[in-house]
């Protein structure tokens, strides 16, 4: 097993930071800032426990890291097996990056008074990233790639993503206003075989 190297985590921070600092140009904080959180999660050997356990009964969100400023936030996303999102915007730029197993990305636009999927669905593997922004596409659905097995993905966004307020989409397209918070750190866990089952990551 490889150690443990939770330098990694505030050494992309100070980078994002530094960059930040430096521009408020989106084009180049998606470029640059995607390059950044692409190198973050090529290695997998930095995440808390805390914040990669899953839950049984839905994705859960957890807050890493918070701009004094408000500028940006970094969050892990830890999908147990089969959860996905509904469809969803973000309001402000966002990066993914899939740090443990797979991610399926639909993206969607508006037509219309109507909500229409566009594109194809993107699959995101370990150490891959996408953007998200009012600019370069906004809305979409991602769900864990796999039924059987828990994956993890590093998000960061241009504001404090748990405070604003932003939108769910139905069927028909309408939308549904949303503040998503963050979920709650759980305690250290013994985790025993009953656990793992019941977390599908049992071998």
């Amino acid at each position: 097993m490889s150690q443990h190297r939770p330098h990694r985590l505030s050494d992309f921070v100070a980078d994002l930071s530094d960059l930040l600092d430096q521009t408020g140009d989106e084009a180049v904080i998606l470029r640059e800032g995607g390059a950044l959180l692409a190198q973050l999660v090529s290695v997998d050997d930095w995440l808390p426990e805390a914040q990669s356990r899953p839950d049984p009964t839905r994705y859960q969100q957890y807050l890493l890291h918070r701009d004094p400023a408000g500028r940006s936030s970094v969050v892990s996303f830890v999908w147990g097996p089969g959860q996905a999102t509904p469809v969803h915007d973000h309001t402000v730029w966002g990066l993914v990056g899939v740090l443990r197993g797979a991610e399926l990305s639909q993206r969607y636009e508006q037509r219309g008074d109507t909500l229409a999927a566009t594109g194809e669905v993107h699959r995101l593997e370990p150490g891959e990233v996408e953007a998200v922004s009012p600019t370069v596409g906004d809305i979409h659905r991602v769900a864990n790639a796999f039924d059987d097995r828990v994956s993890i993905s590093i998000h960061v966004y241009g504001a404090d993503i748990g405070t604003v307020r932003r939108a769910t989409y139905d069927a028909e397209g309408r939308p549904k206003p949303f503040v998503s918070g963050y979920a709650a750190v759980p305690p250290p866990l013994l985790f025993d075989r009953a656990s793992a089952l019941a977390y599908g990551a049992a071998e």
